[in-house]
């Protein structure tokens, strides 16, 4: 899966993404979301370094060219496997190499992996060193402000100098503490508060870093707050559950015109990749079920959700099902986003 349109790696090309998230941004995901814009940049699944090396590789790395520009994330913290595992990715085509040192799941702490690097800052520049040594492609970090009683000033000038000092490309900085102990990783998506500025004071520390801000981040409106005093902004459940905002992405935060002219006309592009899918033997609904939410806003919006959850599922669901449920939907004006 290599070639196709890669746009240049500069600020501007990591100043709005989707993030990384578990059992949603597979590569059906990312094809939806582009087709709504262009220019947001998009990030796989968690693929740990032990699937990428013993796994069916091209189910798990596999993509399509219309996805770019699209980051890897992976997840370990063994630098040589990382190395190996970067090098098979940037093969399939990729155009970032992300390592993981946010999630705070037992399943990620117990493979030494995620958010518990942020006590090992050195063996994660070892990491990235290992990586920017075996490809050409970014490599980036993704991290917390720290974890548990860390002091988040300490704690990610630590993870920032080790990192920069290992040649890292940029940091994606989640500016919530992850809570290993105590609490649920579904807990920690509200607590403990949010602190944007540790970022921001991160990027004034490493004026050279490229430095992305994560979390909270609901709308436009809190996404430009947001580049007023960082790089780029990555926004996760917002994006997923209310898709249609990825529309304004290019037109607000680019200055260029969104690919397609609203939420229907985003659907129709979408129809020869959903052909695509079925036509290889695939379930609509592995599709469709990232699309719920598009047409938020709008008279008919629940009746299209319930439409593809209930009639999607099926062995025979093909686009006609898929035209059903668009056709229950009101053509007038959403309510406003925020833009």
């Amino acid at each position: 899966m290599t070639g196709g349109p890669k746009e240049p790696e500069n600020l501007k090309g990591w100043r709005f993404s989707v993030a990384p998230m578990m059992d949603w941004t597979d590569r059906h995901c990312r094809a939806f979301h582009r087709a709504l814009s262009a220019r947001t940049r998009l990030y796989t699944e968690m693929v740990t370094t032990g699937a990428v090396l013993h796994g069916p590789r091209e189910r798990l790395l596999g993509f399509s060219e219309v996805e770019h520009p699209v980051a890897v994330q992976l997840g370990g913290s063994d630098p040589a496997e990382l190395a190996q595992a970067a090098r098979i990715a940037a093969a399939f085509g990729y155009d970032e190499v992300n390592l993981n040192v946010g999630c705070p799941s037992d399943r990620v702490q117990e493979g030494r992996f995620g958010a518990c690097l942020m006590r090992e800052p050195a063996l994660v520049g070892d990491c990235v060193a290992a990586m920017k040594a075996a490809v050409s492609v970014p490599v980036t970090v993704k991290c917390r402000i720290g974890v548990d009683d860390q002091d988040p000033e300490a704690a990610l000038d630590a993870l920032a100098d080790a990192v920069v000092a290992a040649g890292v490309d940029g940091l994606i900085v989640h500016a919530r503490k992850a809570w290993l102990q105590g609490l649920s990783p579904k807990e920690n998506r509200d607590v403990p508060p949010l602190d944007y500025g540790r970022a921001e004071r991160l990027k004034r520390r490493h004026p050279g870093l490229p430095v992305s801000v994560n979390g909270g981040l609901r709308d436009l409106d809190a996404v430009r707050a947001r580049l007023a005093g960082v790089d780029g902004a990555m926004v996760g459940r917002a994006a997923y559950s209310e898709p249609a905002l990825l529309l304004d992405v290019d037109p607000v935060l680019f200055g260029v015109p969104a690919p397609a002219s609203d939420a229907f006309a985003a659907v129709a592009a979408f129809e020869p990749y959903v052909a695509a899918v079925l036509a290889r033997g695939e379930r609509l609904h592995a599709v469709t079920r990232h699309m719920l939410g598009l047409f938020n806003g709008r008279p008919g919006a629940r009746a299209y959700r319930r439409h593809l959850s209930t009639h999607g599922m099926g062995l025979d669901a093909d686009l006609a099902t898929l035209h059903a449920a668009v056709a229950l939907v009101s053509r007038a004006a959403p309510e406003a986003r925020a833009a």
